[in-house]
């Protein structure tokens, strides 16, 4: 991981070598490390160090784009010179803008030692109770111990220089039995809070209580959503209709109705990068500051995100939400979503169940609509039919097609406990939900 010493270095190399009239130097490095198991043993650890300058230069109305992880001199120099020379074969830029100014920025980390220095035999050892506990039971376990340690510096030829440092810690397990599997994982920032054998106890009681797994008719039912499957939720939504470019566009279930009714009005998702309880993003990728957005409040529609280029369209600051260059044609997104929590603990939200279905995790999510957020997808590692507030018995894995906007405007209950889950575009602080009807499609034979 560099270090904001290193970074500044390399960012006035590469100033002094660019003849662009505008430059920007974006600086990202990994050191990160993995141990995977399978089968009730390590199968692989294995760890990475990288760091990686970027260099944009930007001639008239055009910018050019090019890479190198060869620090020195002369590697620096060969960036700099395929980035002007791309420049200069491209053709302008529709919707150009110039680099942005020097912004206030806060001084905020993700970082905690501990995690930075946790070793393999640590992690070995986290992994050992977990094969050890699902041993015991006659399952087996899988999954992975990761550490990540990662540095992000952008900076330009305007004065901008903004430096971040951020330390995630994950813990993911599946535990698998001849007809169920159970799943479990914990993110934190500070490895510290991570309990493997938390961990291990919900994978395996959920493998344990899911055997002889009974067939249900497909159909609408009650669910219980536990974190896992709430936050793929958060996840779609960040992507199909939280970012403004979806909105100006016409392809956001916000389009057109900010300020209205879109969700029941005990739902409300902030995205929140300078939450400390989250996984801290004091800046996005263009340097911009990043601030708190309230995207729905009681229900309402209330605000998008925005990078620089749609803040434009409406003549508004960015909020700092900008994608790294070569995602920024999907616009700005939502990386820190927190969904507030309720009141109502884990046993309240199967207690007020008559008949339906507890879901662990979904699977194979995929959009069906992107405007009204239609999904499908499939339960997996845990789903229980609940019959008069009770668990009676686990069941075979369902495929469903449902909105998730429809799903949140019914929402009963929301429980008061909530987790830090990591997707594929952002860290999701949410709770489980009781959703009053969801809709199964088919029925699968495991």
């Amino acid at each position: 991981m560099h270090s904001e010493k290193e970074a500044k270095r390399l960012v006035e190399a590469v100033l002094r070598l660019s003849k662009a009239e505008q430059t920007e130097v974006t600086i990202s490095s990994t050191d990160a490390a993995l141990t995977r198991f399978a089968n009730n043993e390590i199968h692989q650890n294995v760890s990475e160090r990288d760091v990686a300058v970027t260099v944009r230069a930007g001639i008239g109305k055009r910018y050019g784009i090019a890479g190198t992880n060869d620090l020195s001199e002369a590697g620096l120099e060969s960036a700099v010179h395929q980035a002007l020379e791309t420049a200069k074969a491209l053709p302008e830029t529709e919707g150009w803008l110039p680099l942005p100014q020097p912004g206030e920025v806060a001084r905020l980390n993700a970082h905690a030692i501990t995690t930075l220095e946790f070793g393999p035999m640590q992690r070995a050892a986290g992994v050992r109770l977990i094969c050890q506990k699902a041993r015991e039971h006659g399952l087996s376990a899988a999954g992975a111990f990761r550490v990540d340690n990662l540095g992000l510096t952008i900076a330009n030829s305007h004065g901008l220089f903004a430096h971040r440092v951020t330390t995630t810690a994950e813990l993911l397990a599946v535990v698998s039995g001849s007809d169920s599997s159970g799943h479990s994982g914990r993110l934190a920032v500070n490895v510290d809070e991570i309990d493997p054998e938390a961990v291990a106890d919900e994978a395996i009681g959920k493998a344990v209580q899911g055997r002889n797994p009974r067939r249900i008719e497909p159909g609408d039912y009650e669910v219980v959503l536990e974190h896992y499957a709430v936050s793929d939720i958060l996840d779609f939504l960040g992507f199909v209709t939280f970012g403004a470019l979806n909105v100006q566009e016409g392809r956001s279930a916000m389009s057109g109705r900010i300020g209205e009714r879109i969700m029941g009005s005990n739902v409300s998702i902030a995205d929140d990068p300078l939450n400390p309880s989250g996984v801290v993003r004091a800046f996005d990728y263009e340097g911009v500051g990043a601030r708190r957005v309230g995207i729905i409040e009681r229900g309402i529609a209330a605000s998008p995100v925005y990078d620089r280029r749609t803040a434009l369209k409406e003549e508004r600051e960015s909020t700092g939400h900008g994608l790294p260059q070569v995602y920024s044609t999907f616009g700005p997104m939502p990386t820190n979503l927190f969904m507030e929590p309720g009141d109502a603990s884990h046993a309240d939200l199967i207690g007020s169940v008559k008949r339906g279905i507890l879901v662990t995790r979904f699977w194979y999510t995929r959009v069906v609509h992107p405007l009204t957020v239609h999904m499908t997808g499939m339960t997996r590692d845990g789903a229980f039919l609940i019959e008069n507030g009770e668990i009676a018995a686990p069941v075979k894995n369902l495929r469903f097609t449902q909105s998730y906007i429809e799903a949140l405007n019914q929402v009963a209950k929301i429980g008061r406990e909530r987790r830090l889950v990591k997707e594929m575009l952002s860290f999701n602080m949410v709770p489980a939900l009781k959703v009053n009807g969801w809709h199964f499609t088919g029925v699968t034979e495991y």
